[in-house]
């Protein structure tokens, strides 16, 4: 697998916030519906989805901050989620040329290895949908209510770091608003400040 160096991300700063764009929809808004390929070339949409929460999920085996959760925190989540009827999915925007691409089969084959359990992983190599969701980092997460309302944007804890052990120690906004939705309540924490690698989309940034 290829691994962009520490290095690279020295023009990221966890702590920096992210400014949606203009054209980006927010919270409360209706969430952009999209189709997207899964690793196995099958087309999922959003919209298919429709009267189910929906938790999207960016991702690039090649961050440090990726990894961090990769290690238990985010599978459990996935399979927290799956038990709860929420469907998850995970999204790589990642653009071809970048040293952390990786075509369907590898990433489908680091998902396994990882014992991942999102109900779909797709590959957004265009970063046609991270522009829509104005997603800037890996991991970014969002989670869409059974209407088609963005529920939620941020973070997916309350500590910007790639330590493993700071997750214990940090709130868990995705844990948290599983289980508000799993209780029948609204979700508290509605927007965060996403922490990651810097997006590698095709173009640049949005």
């Amino acid at each position: 697998m290829k691994r962009r160096p520490l290095l690279a991300l020295g023009a990221l700063s966890p702590l920096t916030s992210f400014l949606p764009a203009a054209h980006a929809a927010a919270v409360g808004q209706s969430a952009p519906d999209f189709s997207l390929p899964d690793t196995g070339g099958k087309t999922v949409r959003l919209s298919d989805f429709r009267g189910k929460h929906v938790v999207l999920e960016w991702t690039n085996p090649g961050c440090p901050f990726v990894r961090k959760h990769y290690q238990g925190n985010m599978q459990a989540l996935q399979k927290e989620a799956a038990a709860r009827g929420v469907v998850w999915l995970a999204i790589n925007s990642t653009e071809d040329a970048s040293a952390d691409y990786l075509s369907p089969p590898q990433l489908a084959r680091w998902m396994g290895e990882k014992q991942a359990a999102p109900t779909a992983t797709l590959m957004d190599e265009e970063g046609t949908v991270a522009r829509a969701y104005a997603a800037r980092v890996t991991p970014h997460l969002y989670i869409v209510d059974p209407q088609g309302r963005l529920a939620y944007a941020g973070g997916i804890d309350s500590i910007a770091s790639a330590r493993v052990e700071d997750i214990a120690q940090a709130t868990p906004y995705i844990r948290q608003a599983l289980n508000e939705i799993a209780a029948g309540k609204p979700i508290s924490v509605t927007t965060s400040r996403p922490y990651g690698c810097s997006l590698k989309l095709k173009g640049g940034a949005a």
